[in-house]
C-alpha cells in the first residue's frame, strides 16, 4: 500500500513538472534564441533593428489584403512564456505584420495572434486622425489563438487523517471531517 505522504509527494512532483512545460509553438519559435519582443526599445531606434528577428502578439485590428500579401495591424501586448498574448493588458503599441499570401479578414479581425519574423523598418500611418509610426515586420510564422473559459476551483486542503489505517478507529475510516471547500470555483479566460 502507498502511504498518503508518498502519494502527495508524487502528485506535487507531477504538478511541478507539468507547470514547467510551457513551450512556444513551433510555428512561432523563429530561428533565433531570443527574438526581439520590446517594441518600445525598437521604436526608439528602429533603423538599428532592421533585419533582426522579432516576436510580437496582440489583437488584430485590421486586415488589408494587398498584391501578394496581407497586412495585419496588431495592437501589441506583453507575451507570456508560451508566446501567448496576455489578456486584459493595455496595448504597448501597434505594428504592421506583412504575411505572404491571402488571409481572410473574417478569420483574423479581432482575433489574438503572435507573429515572428524579421523587422523591415517603419511605416507612417494613422490611428483615427492621429499620425502614427508603425513598426513593420515580414512574418515568417504566425499563430492564431483562441480564448476559452476555465473553471478554477479553490485550493483543497488535504486532511492527513482522511485515508489510511486508523487502528484507533478499527481499520480504515473517513478521518476528521473529510474535504474542506472554502468557496465557489472561479471562471477565468485563458489563451490557448
Amino acid at each position: 500500500m502507498v502511504s498518503h505522504n508518498v502519494l502527495a509527494g508524487c502528485l506535487l512532483a507531477a504538478a511541478t513538472l507539468l507547470s514547467g512545460c510551457v513551450t512556444v509553438p513551433d510555428a512561432i519559435k523563429g530561428t533565433s534564441a531570443m527574438p526581439q519582443q520590446d517594441l518600445a526599445r525598437v521604436m526608439n531606434a528602429p533603423e538599428l533593428f532592421i533585419g533582426q528577428e522579432a516576436r510580437f502578439g496582440g489583437k488584430v485590428l485590421s486586415v488589408d489584403n494587398q498584391q501578394g500579401k496581407t497586412r495585419l495591424e496588431i495592437a501589441t501586448v506583453r507575451l507570456d512564456e508560451g508566446a501567448r498574448p496576455t489578456l486584459n493588458e493595455p496595448s504597448r503599441g501597434r505594428i504592421y505584420a506583412d504575411v505572404s499570401g491571402f488571409l481572410d479578414p473574417v478569420d483574423f479581425r479581432n482575433q489574438l495572434v503572435t507573429v515572428v519574423g524579421p523587422i523591415a523598418g517603419t511605416a507612417d500611418g494613422k490611428i483615427g486622425n492621429t499620425p502614427y509610426k508603425f513598426l513593420v515586420m515580414q512574418v515568417q510564422g504566425y499563430k492564431r489563438w483562441r480564448v476559452t473559459q476555465q473553471v478554477v476551483m479553490p485550493p483543497q486542503p488535504i486532511d492527513p487523517w482522511f485515508w489510511g489505517p486508523q487502528p484507533w478507529r478499527g481499520g480504515y475510516g473517513f478521518g476528521t471531517g473529510g474535504w474542506y471547500n472554502p468557496g465557489p470555483g472561479v471562471i477565468r479566460n485563458v489563451v490557448e
